[in-house]
């Protein structure tokens, strides 16, 4: 069973969407939701992937749907949700999860490129927030965590994950605003360095310089998927209340480095320590491939 620091049945009789469910932090989060009573709407584009997270959650002993779209197509994501209600009677909640990019210098992205990062990663969040707010948040309430990224200072490599990323936060301050009065709450994740299948979609050539990486978190180490997960889940409890409009940073103080610091890393014993140790609460979690010897 999932390890969750949260209490049982915590999300019991709600039904909750996750987009990008079917792999890295997605289905970790779709996993600890339902540990925590949650009913689960999987959305992706792979069936293969979002079938096996479902089976997963229900040898655990949950519930899960799964649905294949394309979150970019608007006409897509409004037969969707409509679908989903249609199934499962009702939304509490919103995981904006789903997101891509590639490396790439800005003077070598082309505009198609630029652009299918801004619509995966900007224009495909909208769409699920504003369809699942008006077809049924709107009326009834609910709580919506849209996944940015470590973007603060700009992103060099990946300006075009940045540039959406960037924009996500806005439309999360924005709708934190406009959809308070219907009882709908609006954060964000911002994750770091997080060690999560993702990393093994990069060409080869990246693998040296993402082993490096944890030497330039104050931390130490990567984040794991479940760390993110933890900060998802807070924000879609009773707890988090009186939060909207915030970004909650995942990222072991990565962004406050600057050049000329020297040495930031904590020493492999520090990061033992209770206060900073990483909690592995996902018990199905498997380290990248790019880390593994």
């Amino acid at each position: 069973m999932y390890q969750s620091v949260f209490r049982p049945a915590l999300f019991a009789g709600q039904v909750v969407v996750v987009t990008g469910g079917g792999s890295g932090i997605g289905r970790c989060i779709a996993h600890e939701l339902a540990a925590l009573g949650a009913q689960l709407a999987l959305v992706g584009r792979n069936a293969e992937k979002l079938g096996a997270v479902q089976q997963e959650i229900a040898r655990a002993g949950g519930l899960a749907s799964s649905h294949v779209c394309d979150i970019r197509d608007e006409a897509a994501v409004k037969a969707l949700v409509a679908e989903m209600l249609g199934r499962h009677g009702r939304l509490d909640a919103l995981v904006n999860n789903a997101g891509g990019q590639y490396l790439a210098p800005l003077a070598g992205i082309s505009a198609k490129g630029w652009q299918a990062v801004l619509d995966t990663n900007l224009t495909g969040g909208f769409l699920m927030a504003r369809e699942c707010f008006v077809q049924h948040m709107a009326e009834h309430g609910g709580a919506i965590v849209n996944m940015v990224a470590d973007m603060w200072g700009s992103m060099p490599g990946m300006g075009h994950s940045g540039a959406a990323r960037a924009g996500m936060v806005s439309f999360t301050e924005t709708a934190a605003v406009e959809w308070a009065a219907h009882g709908v709450r609006v954060n964000a994740v911002a994750p770091g360095y997080i060690a999560s299948s993702g990393m093994d979609h990069y060409p080869p050539e990246a693998a040296a310089m993402l082993r490096k990486m944890p030497a330039t978190v104050p931390a130490g180490r990567f984040g794991n998927e479940a760390e993110v997960s933890a900060a998802v889940v807070f924000l879609l409890s009773p707890a988090a209340g009186f939060v909207s409009g915030s970004v909650l940073r995942v990222d072991g103080a990565r962004p406050q480095v600057r050049p000329g610091m020297g040495p930031v890393a904590a020493s492999a014993e520090v990061q033992q320590r209770r206060a900073v140790r990483a909690f592995d609460g996902f018990p199905l979690y498997q380290t990248p491939k790019v880390f593994q010897p």
